[in-house]
Parts: C-alpha cells; structure tokens; sequence
C-alpha cells in the first residue's frame, strides 16, 4: 500500500512540474511570437525605405546626368526610353 502511495505522489510531482513547464514553455512561446512579428514589421518598414531610397538615387542619377555633371548619359538615355515605354504602356491601357 505505501507503495502504491508514493508512486501517486510521485505521479502528482511530476504531472505538476509538466504543468509548469507546459506553462512557461507557453508564455516563452507567445513572447517569441510577439517579438517575430514585431521583427517582421521593422524589415518590412527597412526593405521599403530602401526601395524608397534606391528609387530617389535613380532620379538624382538621372537628374545629374541631365545637368551634365556625370558622366552615365547612357544609363539616363536608357532610363528615360524604360520611362517613355511605360508611358505608353499606360496611355494604351486607357486608350481601351
């Protein structure tokens, strides 16, 4: 009989600590949760700032090339004609 009772006490023991862990393991969860989404968040805000500021050198390139202080005419020509046919591409589609 003493048997039988301490091996349900040491049953209860146990199942508590699961209980604990499963607990802990569970608010650890949800922190990690919280703070991968809270990372997700600041790369996307970093990813479209650096869309925004690849796009403003674009047009200071352009822009110098014009003013004839650089030397990468050809890269401008050829930015301007990709302008020029999106251009089109967009008057075509209103156009139908």
């Amino acid at each position: 009989m003493s048997n039988t009772l301490e091996a349900i006490h040491l049953l209860e023991i146990r199942l508590q600590n699961l209980l604990s862990n499963y607990e802990f393991l569970k608010k650890e969860n949800e922190i990690l949760l919280q703070n991968s989404t809270q990372l997700q968040e600041k790369l996307l805000e970093k990813e479209q700032l650096l869309a925004k500021k690849n796009e403003e050198y674009d047009l200071l390139k352009i822009a110098k090339t014009i003013d004839g202080s650089s030397t990468n005419t050809r890269d401008t020509k050829l930015k301007i004609n990709t302008l020029i046919r999106e251009i089109d591409k967009c008057i075509i589609q209103l156009q139908e």
